[in-house]
C-alpha cells in the first residue's frame, strides 16, 4: 500500500444542510448498525476519488483544476431521500440521494477529464452522487432492513435545493474525526 496521502473532489455540504442531516444520522444511530457514521463537517457530494497522490501531481491537478473551473457557474440541485447500497438486508452504505441534473453531470464531467489529463484512472462507474451517512453495515441479518426500508425512506424523504458555490479538493486523514482536511477551494462564478 501506497504512503502517500488520499485525496478526492468533492462539494461539501452548506452548514445549515450538514445540521440537517446530522439530526437525520442521530435519529438514525439507534435504529441502524452502522459501523461508520459520517462527522457533520465531512457531509459532501463526491465527484472523484483520487487515491494516493504525491505532490507533483498534485501541483498539477490543482493548478488544472483553476484553468477549467473559469467560467464555470453556480447551480443548484435537489437533495432528499435516503437511499441504500449493496445487499438489500446488509446494505453496505447508507446515503442522501442527490438529483443528477445536467449542471451537476457536467460539473463532475470537467472534474473527470481534468483529473484524468493529468495522470489519474477514469472512473469507470456511472456517475451517482450522493451524500454519505453511513458506511459498514455491521448489523444481523435477520433484522430484515428490506422489510423497514421502506418506512425508514418514507420518514426521511424531504427534497430541498442546495446551491453549488464551490468545488472542494479534501486530502484524508483516516484517523481523525472528522476525516477531511480542505486543501483548496475552487469558487463558482455567478451567473
Amino acid at each position: 500500500m501506497s504512503g502517500l496521502p488520499h485525496y478526492f473532489i468533492a462539494i461539501q455540504l452548506p452548514k445549515a444542510l450538514q445540521e440537517y442531516y446530522s439530526s437525520w444520522q442521530d435519529d438514525l444511530k439507534d435504529r441502524l448498525a452502522y459501523k461508520q457514521w459520517t462527522a457533520k463537517q465531512d457531509l459532501h457530494i463526491t465527484l472523484k476519488f483520487l487515491g494516493p497522490t504525491d505532490d507533483n501531481k498534485l501541483s498539477r491537478l490543482k493548478s488544472d483544476l483553476t484553468n477549467n473551473f473559469n467560467g464555470v457557474t453556480k447551480m443548484s440541485t435537489q437533495v432528499g431521500s435516503i437511499g441504500v447500497f449493496g445487499n438489500s438486508n446488509r446494505p453496505r452504505v447508507l446515503f442522501v440521494e442527490v438529483e443528477r441534473n445536467t449542471a451537476l453531470s457536467n460539473l463532475q464531467e470537467i472534474v473527470e477529464k481534468t483529473a484524468e489529463n493529468v495522470g489519474f484512472t477514469k472512473e469507470k462507474r456511472t456517475f451517482h452522487p450522493h451524500i454519505t451517512l453511513a458506511k459498514k453495515w455491521v448489523g444481523e441479518e435477520d433484522l430484515q432492513f428490506k422489510d423497514i426500508f421502506p418506512e425508514l425512506r418514507h420518514e426521511f424523504s424531504e427534497w430541498q435545493s442546495m446551491l453549488v458555490e464551490e468545488v472542494v479538493l479534501f486530502k484524508i486523514h483516516p484517523e481523525n474525526n472528522p476525516k477531511y482536511e480542505i486543501i483548496d477551494r475552487y469558487t463558482l462564478k455567478n451567473r
